[in-house]
């Protein structure tokens, strides 16, 4: 299905777990950019994002490597007093995540060796990556057929989701 927000030409092949007969929600692994931006600025795709992942509407991913990147980026780019408020937030966020450990490696396949552990962490949860970055996991879309989509494509795909579409 096109989706938009995904490259031109880019098709997207769902990730799905089963659980007994029923259809398990979306998988996604939530790049670091997009949680910057969810956490820091109000509205936009970014933020209902954050908004649909605390509101459990899709089953967000997380690695052990991806949670400390979550951290470490907010902590060094906001204020000390910023940082500690939207800490709880994080926190809430990452409860909510399923943890998923990185069993086998697909390295390289990002121009960005920093992008790795988002495409291993996808990799490992058969989950979806939603980044503001498509064209630095372009790599992993083509060769491992890893679903990469942008916020807006992602939204969109939620939205159909929940119409049953």
């Amino acid at each position: 299905m096109g989706v938009p927000g995904t490259q031109a030409g880019a098709t997207i092949t769902l990730f799905w777990s089963y659980h007994g007969a029923m259809m398990a929600r979306i998988r996604a692994v939530i790049d670091t950019n997009v949680v910057f931006e969810g956490l820091t600025h109000r509205g936009g795709p970014a933020g209902a994002i954050v908004g649909a992942w605390m509101a459990e509407l899709f089953q967000a991913c997380v690695s052990q490597a991806l949670a400390y990147e979550y951290e470490d980026v907010l902590a060094r780019k906001l204020a000390p007093e910023r940082w500690a408020r939207i800490r709880f937030v994080l926190d809430a966020l990452l409860y909510r995540a399923e943890l998923v450990n990185a069993y086998y490696s697909w390295r390289p396949s990002s121009p960005d060796p920093g992008d790795e552990h988002v495409i291993d962490c996808a990799m490992n949860a058969r989950a979806i990556i939603v980044t503001s970055n498509l064209r630095d996991f372009e790599l992993a879309r083509v060769e491992l057929h890893l679903p990469i989509l942008s916020p807006v494509g992602f939204l969109t795909l939620l939205q159909a989701e929940s119409q049953g579409s």
